[in-house]
C-alpha cells in the first residue's frame, strides 16, 4: 500500500477505542469510525513497517450487526461510535476490546479472572452533563450550538436530537440555540467565539442535571467581548447595541419559562478569555439561584458544582462503585464489612433527613463511626475527585484519605462527608506525587482512580513502595491501565480479577475495575517518605505549556505565546504533535519567535529537563 492509495474491504474487528481494522486485498489497514462487517473505503493517510493507516471516505456496505440509528445526528457528530448497533453487540465489542489488551500483558502472571463487561442500567438520556459549543456548522454559516463535527475541529453539530441526553437537555439546547440566533436576527453584533482568530463572544452552554434528583444547572460561558466590542485596544462598545446584563437576563428569563421535568437549581454566567478550547471560570457570576445542585448514589448525597468532577452516568456510577466496594469488602474483614455497609446505609438515610433540616449529626452516628472505626483500616483513595469512592469505603474503614489536584473538588468532598455524617474521612488538596511525601500514615488498601492518561511513573514507583497486600484500579482508559499494569507486574504484582464497566453507552469509552494482590515471594520493602523543611528535593513540575509560559514570566518577566514555545521546540529538535491550530489560509503570515524570547524559553526548557 502506498500513501493517498483509495483501498476497499471489510472491517474485521474494532480495537480500542475506534480504530477498524480493516482487511483488504493490499493488507490491513487501520480506519476510524468503522463498524465490524462494514464494506469501506479509505484512503491510506500513513504506511510504516508495514502498517497502513486510512481515512475513512464512505461505508459501501452496511454490516450485518447494525440496525440502525434513533439519532438524527449519527455520523456526522463526533460524539457517538456503536450507536447503529444492539446494545448487545456494542457490549460485546467492548468487553473483546478490554479482554484482548488485558490479556496483552496478563500472559506473563499466573491464573486470574476476568468478569466480563456490566452494562449499564440506562442505555438512553443517560448523562447527568454535557459541554455544548457555539460556532458554525460550515464555514461562515447560521449559529450552530452542539458537539463537533467528526473529524472536526471547528465545525459544530446542533444536536437537538441527541438521545444520550434526556428531554430536558434538548430543551434547553434548543431554547438557547433559538434565543441568540434571534438576537442576530434583531441586529444585535453577537457571535460565536473563532477559535483561529480569538474574537467572538458565545463560546460554551454547560448543562449538568442529577439523575436522582431532578436538580439542573446550566452555566453559559462567554469571553468579556460582549455585544458590539471587539478584541481591539479600549474594547469600546458600539452604540445601539444593548448591554451585557440585557442579554443575560433574556438568557436567564427564557431558561426559567421552559417547561423541564426536572427543577431549575441554578443558571450561571461564567467569564473565560482563555486561548484554549477548554472549559475554565476567570469570573462566575449567578443569575439565578445557586452554583450547586444534589445527586445521589448508592444512599449517599453529593453536591456537586458546575466544574465538580462527578461521573456522568449516575446509574451506570452505581453499578461500578458497588462492583469496586464489592471487591474491596472481600479483603476488609467481610463479614464484619457487609455488616458495617448494612448498618451505614441506615446512618446515612437517618443524616440525609436531619441534613434537609438543617442539622449536622444525629445522635447515633458517631457511635456507629466509633465502633467501625475500632475495627478498620486505613484506605487511601488517590485521584479521588469529590470524594465519592472514599465516601463509599468509610462505613468500614478506620480512616479513609482522598488525594485530589482540584481544590475545588476537594472542598466539595468535604462537604459531601459532612453533609452524609461521615467523620473518618481526610480529603488532601495537590497532585498525587508531592502529597503522598506530607502523609504520615500508612495504607493497608490503596485504591487508584486516575485520569485518563494513568498513573505518573514517579507516582506510581511510591504507590508500590508502600507495599500494601491489595490494590484497587479503577480505569476509564484501559490502554492506560495496561501500561500500568505492566509496572505492577514487574514489582511483584499480580490482576486477581478483572472486569469492564459499561459507563458510557454508545460511546467508545469503558470503565475497567482491576483487583491486585502482591505475591507472597515478593519482598516487602518499610518505606518512610519524608521532607523536611532543609531537604534540598524539591520535585520539579511537568513541562506543560502552562508551566513553560509561567517559568519565563516569573524569571524574565515576559509573557510568551504558545506558538513560540512550539517553535523553540521544533527548533531543539523535540518530538511535536500535528498542529490543529494552524491557518487554514493559503499563504498566512507566521510571525517567529523574537530572539530574546527565544533564549528565555530554551532556559525554560532546560529547566524543565526536556534539552
Amino acid at each position: 500500500m502506498k500513501k493517498g492509495q483509495i483501498i476497499e474491504g471489510i472491517v474485521q474487528r474494532v480495537d480500542f477505542p475506534n480504530k477498524g481494522i480493516v482487511e483488504t486485498e493490499e493488507g490491513i489497514c487501520v480506519v476510524k469510525n468503522a463498524l465490524p462487517g462494514q464494506r469501506v473505503q479509505c484512503a491510506v493517510s500513513k504506511v510504516r513497517k508495514g502498517r497502513a493507516e486510512g481515512r475513512l471516505l464512505k461505508v459501501l456496505e452496511a454490516s450485518p450487526r447494525e440496525c440502525g440509528s434513533p439519532c438524527p445526528h449519527f455520523g456526522s457528530c463526533g460524539g457517538c461510535t456503536f450507536l447503529s448497533l444492539p446494545y448487545g453487540e456494542q457490549l460485546k465489542i467492548k468487553e473483546e476490546q478490554v479482554k484482548k489488551l488485558l490479556d496483552s500483558v496478563l500472559d506473563r502472571q499466573g491464573p486470574w479472572q476476568f468478569e466480563g463487561i456490566k452494562e449499564s442500567p440506562v442505555c438512553f438520556g443517560y448523562r447527568n452533563k454535557m459541554e455544548f459549543s457555539f460556532g458554525d456548522e460550515i464555514k461562515d454559516g447560521p449559529l450552530a450550538l452542539g458537539m463537533h463535527k467528526r473529524g472536526s475541529f471547528y465545525d459544530i453539530v446542533s444536536v437537538t436530537g441527541c438521545r444520550i441526553v434526556d428531554e430536558d437537555y434538548r430543551r434547553i439546547l434548543y431554547c438557547v440555540k433559538e434565543y441568540f440566533t434571534q438576537l442576530q436576527e434583531q441586529g444585535v453584533d453577537i457571535s460565536f467565539y473563532h477559535r483561529l482568530r480569538h474574537i467572538g463572544y458565545l463560546r460554551h452552554l454547560l448543562v449538568r442535571k442529577a439523575s436522582k434528583t431532578g436538580e439542573i444547572l446550566v452555566a453559559l460561558v462567554t469571553t468579556t467581548q460582549g455585544p458590539g466590542e471587539r478584541k481591539t485596544q479600549g474594547m469600546n462598545r458600539t452604540a445601539g447595541q444593548p448591554a451585557e446584563d440585557e442579554i443575560l437576563f433574556g438568557f436567564r428569563d427564557r431558561l426559567l419559562d421552559l417547561k423541564l421535568e426536572g427543577r431549575m437549581a441554578g443558571i450561571l454566567h461564567i467569564r473565560n478569555d482563555a486561548v484554549a478550547d477548554i472549559i475554565q471560570s476567570d469570573e462566575t457570576s449567578i443569575l439565578y439561584g445557586q452554583d450547586y445542585f444534589y445527586e445521589e448514589l448508592l444512599g449517599l448525597r453529593f453536591r456537586i458544582s458546575v466544574f465538580s468532577f462527578f461521573q456522568t452516568n449516575s446509574c451506570g456510577a452505581e453499578v461500578l462503585y458497588q462492583t469496586a466496594r464489592d471487591y474491596i469488602t472481600d479483603f476488609i474483614d467481610p463479614e464484619e464489612s457487609m455488616a458495617a455497609v448494612d448498618a451505614a446505609d441506615g446512618c446515612t438515610e437517618e443524616c440525609l433527613a436531619v441534613a434537609e433540616n438543617g442539622r449536622k449529626e444525629t445522635e447515633g452516628t458517631a457511635d456507629f463511626t466509633d465502633e467501625v472505626t475500632a475495627r478498620g483500616k486505613i484506605v487511601f483513595d488517590l485521584y479521588s475527585g469529590t470524594g465519592t469512592i472514599a465516601q463509599l469505603m468509610a462505613p468500614v474503614a478506620k480512616k479513609v484519605i482522598g488525594v485530589e489536584i482540584v481544590e475545588e473538588a476537594v472542598e466539595a468532598a468535604r462537604k459531601n462527608a459532612e453533609l452524609n455524617g461521615l467523620h473518618n474521612c481526610e480529603f488532601i488538596a495537590g497532585d498525587v506525587l508531592k502529597v503522598l511525601d506530607t502523609i504520615d500514615e500508612k495504607p493497608d488498601f490503596i485504591i487508584l482512580d486516575p485520569p485518563r492518561d494513568g498513573i505518573h511513573p514517579k507516582a506510581l514507583d511510591k504507590i508500590i513502595r508502600y507495599g500494601v497486600e491489595h490494590i484497587l484500579y479503577i480505569s476509564c482508559k484501559p490502554t492506560s491501565l495496561v501500561r500500568d499494569l505492566e509496572v505492577f507486574l514487574e514489582r511483584g504484582y499480580e490482576v486477581d480479577r478483572a472486569v469492564a464497566v459499561d459507563q458510557f453507552p454508545w460511546t467508545a469509552n469503558v470503565e475497567t475495575v482491576a483487583l491486585l494482590s502482591l505475591k507472597n515471594d515478593t519482598p516487602k520493602i518499610e518505606v518512610t517518605m519524608e521532607v523536611t523543611a532543609d531537604s534540598n528535593y524539591r520535585p520539579k513540575e511537568k513541562a506543560t505549556y502552562q508551566n513553560i509560559k509561567k517559568y519565563v514570566k516569573d524569571n524574565f518577566g515576559v509573557n510568551v505565546h504558545t506558538r513560540y514555545i512550539a517553535e523553540v521546540k521544533r527548533m531543539c529538535g523535540l518530538e511535536m504533535g500535528e498542529n490543529h491550530h494552524k491557518s487554514q489560509k493559503e499563504n498566512p503570515e507566521i510571525k517567529h519567535c523574537p530572539p530574546a524570547k527565544m533564549m528565555y524559553i530554551e532556559d525554560a526548557l532546560k529547566y524543565f529537563g526536556l534539552i
